[in-house]
């Protein structure tokens, strides 16, 4: 476990984010903000646990504590880059492809 100084979200995240959240917001409109604000969470918790997630298709990936999302990082001098946060019922061919594609 490290201490880091920074967490960084790629752009790509933000997509990321944004379709997630229209995704629920279609089901209950008070659901996607709710899941847009649980999944920043989850990334501010990178700041006490960064380093702790097991490795997945060459990057750290914490598991969204209320979402079936993953959020893959890395760490390169104690700072945190979030690659990206994609929905865990995807083909993992498809995961991996787009994990890869963001390095």
């Amino acid at each position: 476990m490290i201490e880091p100084s920074h967490v960084l979200v790629l752009d790509e995240v933000i997509d990321d984010l944004n379709e997630g959240k229209a995704f629920y917001a279609y089901r209950r409109s008070w659901l996607g903000e709710y899941f847009w604000d649980s999944i920043l969470s989850d990334i501010e918790s990178l700041y006490l646990y960064a380093g702790t997630h097991q490795v997945k298709f060459g990057f750290y990936r914490l598991i969204s504590k209320r979402f079936p999302y993953a959020i893959y990082y890395d760490i390169s001098d104690k700072v945190v880059s979030v690659i990206a946060v994609l929905p865990m019922r995807r083909d993992p061919a498809w995961i991996k492809k787009t994990v890869s594609g963001r390095t």
